[in-house]
């Protein structure tokens, strides 16, 4: 069965993930990030790469988080009064492992939607 191939928002991003990758570890998308804090995130079929420029306050460093170690993901509700938006109307996305939480803020609610399963789908496999 053939893989589909990777999502990806820019290519450095996604060739800075790639040369990390071990053999036989699959892409499955690179994402971007709004705003300040984290870079971008790579999704593959063995582990959550976040790529984070403020790890450590000063540092960039690439952090690598096993789907074994990631206790549960969620996407925010933009549900209110008036705009009834509901669950996957957001661009923002918690992903809570055993060190910690990070909140992903993407270029789009359709990448939240597409990060959202792709990263549950991979800790469902695992269990």
């Amino acid at each position: 069965m053939q893989q589909e191939a990777p999502m990806y928002d820019k290519k450095d991003q996604y060739e800075k993930i790639a040369s990390g990758c071990l053999p036989g570890e699959q892409i499955i998308a690179v994402l971007d990030m709004k705003g300040g804090g984290t870079g971008f995130i790579g999704i593959t079929n063995a582990r959550l790469i976040v790529y984070d420029q403020a790890f450590m306050r000063k540092n960039k460093a690439v952090v690598s988080i096993p789907y074994s170690r990631i206790t549960s993901i969620a996407a925010e509700d933009e549900s209110g009064l008036f705009s009834g938006r509901g669950f996957f109307s957001s661009s923002k996305v918690t992903v809570t492992f055993s060190g910690g939480s990070y909140d992903f803020e993407f270029r789009g609610a359709d990448k939240a939607h597409f990060a959202h399963n792709a990263i549950l789908q991979q800790m469902l496999s695992v269990r």
